[in-house]
């Protein structure tokens, strides 16, 4: 496994350190974050997001939170994401 490192929160001050990359092989998003309060969980997890699909949070997904001032790393993640998937014919 190889992670293409895109950025860190400028803010973290040393602990915590909301982080992306890609993961080259696949191309995947890899996010790091703060994990949503109690409120912020209930909210996703308790509403039908899409129609037929089900309710809640499985046990194996967590809700994370990314800073605003990290778009332009998700961005630029993103790209780097859809220029691997282009190298690969899957």
């Amino acid at each position: 496994m190889t992670l293409r490192f895109v950025g860190m929160d400028p803010n973290t001050g040393g602990e915590g350190s909301p982080t992306v990359w890609v993961e080259e092989e696949t191309a995947d998003l890899v996010l790091q974050g703060e994990e949503a309060d109690e409120l912020l969980k209930a909210l996703v997890g308790g509403t039908q997001w899409v129609p037929g699909h089900k309710i809640g949070i499985p046990p194996h997904e967590r809700v994370i939170r990314i800073p605003v001032r990290m778009v332009p790393m998700l961005r630029e993640a993103c790209d780097a994401a859809e220029r691997a998937a282009h190298r690969d014919v899957r």
